[in-house]
């Protein structure tokens, strides 16, 4: 069976956990961040976990991650 190639652009923006879930990162943090509170700021900053809905997506994107 031949080797299946990984989408880069998925495995940089994904990462698996010990436990097997995706981590994501947040959006809405490049501008626009005067008006945006420090707390909500904080909050973006950590990375969320993949719906299951799109998780077996990032699964074939990213083989070997």
């Amino acid at each position: 069976m031949p080797k299946l190639k990984t989408r880069k652009s998925a495995a940089s923006r994904f990462k698996i956990t010990g436990k097997g879930k995706i981590l994501r990162g947040h959006t809405r943090l490049n501008h626009l961040m005067k008006k945006k509170s420090e707390a909500r700021v904080r909050r973006l900053r950590r990375e969320a976990v993949v719906d299951k809905a799109v998780e077996k997506r990032i699964r074939r994107l990213t083989p070997y991650l």
